[in-house]
């Protein structure tokens, strides 16, 4: 089954708002099987979603609007389609037993606009509103493509989607296959590099598929199979990631849409018991931050450093003043003597430190984007890595601070 998602909003036009609801439905009903082939973002305007509506019929075997369902004049899309159509509105009784109560209970008068929200198309199958009053609608035409109706606000569009629509889809045969994805998280490696050491797998792909997407400091997998069961779905999914794992298994640090490398990390430091500290300058506290928002961090970190001066390393962290006169700020020494002395002034098993040139401009000869990272690692000896990153203030910090936790996991992956 094929189908077009069309989004209702001059704000989402305009670039208002971001249309969150689109990617979250396509999501949702690829994990299904329903391919989305075509998204398309109208304005609240009759006529251009009349043409819409057009064009999406005749290549689409599923259109599903989202947005224009509620109570002010700009709300169309219900009437557009009923018309469309060739079916009338009629009310939905469950719907307006619902705004006759909220209305009771906050002793508000109803208006007209109001109640035009309990409307559904006649001979559509209601889709129940947990989070708002806009009822939902599938159309189910025999002859044609059928409609979906569903809300704009992401509250009450994103639970319309899992509790009712893909139910209704399921139970009427629109998904004959279970499908499962896993997401595979590098870290270490570019888009490019990966996807050359896979390029056999992902062009002679079939089932599972394998797409690949870039990320900041990051490189993500997503593989899907698709099976009659669950179980030889997982068991296809299995077959292809450890074919993965085996050439670039050094860069994997963990599965989820939504796992990060620092979660990963510090769980990993709590799970060992292994204390870290840090010293900062050019990222100004960004590594603590970032690892001070992972839950239970305060049993593995006992608080660091922000040196961004000169005289701040020297006398926070006691750094001798030859190192930095003769040697620089940006220099592989003072980023070992600053993890060195993090480490030891903390009493931690690991700190990591970063000193260098954020930009936009040079530092003692070095271009933006040249960071040094030290890292202490037990009882092994200091060291620290020169790299160069692009892209601006904000990214060459951003990226530092992967850096730095990819090196903890570097060790911790070692022992």
């Amino acid at each position: 089954m094929n189908a077009e998602i069309i989004a209702v909003g001059t704000e989402l036009l305009l670039g208002q708002i971001a249309n969150t609801n689109g990617a979250y439905l396509a999501q949702k009903l690829a994990e299904i099987g329903v391919n989305v082939y075509y998204q398309t973002v109208v304005g609240d305007n009759p006529e251009r979603l009349e043409k819409v509506l057009n064009v999406a019929e005749k290549r689409s075997d599923l259109v599903l609007t989202i947005g224009g369902l509620g109570p002010t004049e700009d709300d169309l899309t219900k009437q557009i389609v009923a018309r469309h159509l060739g079916e009338s509105l009629v009310t939905d009784q469950p719907a307006k037993d619902k705004i006759d109560t909220y209305a009771a209970t906050t002793k508000r008068n109803l208006t007209a606009n109001n109640l035009k929200q309990a409307l559904k198309i006649d001979h559509a199958i209601s889709l129940t509103n947990h989070n708002g009053f806009a009822v939902g609608d599938l159309y189910v035409n025999e002859d044609g493509p059928s409609y979906v109706l569903l809300p704009g606000p992401p509250a009450e569009c994103l639970m319309m989607i899992d509790r009712e629509l893909i139910p209704q889809l399921k139970k009427r045969g629109h998904s004959n296959h279970v499908f499962i994805s896993r997401v595979l998280r590098f870290i270490g490696i570019g888009e490019s590099k990966l996807v050359t050491d896979l390029a056999d797998l992902i062009d002679h792909q079939t089932n599972p598929t394998i797409a690949p997407y870039a990320k900041m400091a990051e490189v993500t997998l997503r593989v899907t199979a698709a099976a009659q069961d669950e179980q030889r779905a997982n068991e296809l999914i299995e077959q292809t990631v450890d074919k993965i794992l085996k050439r670039d298994g050094q860069y994997f640090y963990g599965y989820g849409d939504d796992n990060s490398l620092t979660q990963v990390v510090i769980n990993q430091l709590i799970d060992r018991k292994l204390s870290v500290t840090a010293a900062e300058s050019l990222t100004a506290g960004e590594f603590q931050s970032t690892i001070g928002s992972v839950p239970g961090v305060s049993a593995v970190f006992p608080g660091g450093f922000v040196t961004y001066a000169n005289e701040a390393k020297h006398q926070l962290l006691e750094i001798p003043n030859d190192v930095i006169d003769t040697q620089g700020v940006v220099s592989k020494a003072t980023a070992i003597w600053m993890a060195k002395q993090a480490k030891a002034k903390m009493q931690t098993d690991i700190a990591v430190s970063f000193t260098g040139v954020a930009g936009p401009d040079e530092l003692e000869g070095q271009p933006a984007g040249t960071v040094w990272i030290g890292i202490a690692y037990r009882d092994q000896e200091p060291e620290a890595f020169l790299f160069h990153f692009t892209n601006g203030r904000q990214q060459v910090r951003a990226r530092s601070v992967m850096t730095g936790l990819d090196l903890i996991r570097q060790r911790l992956a070692a022992e």
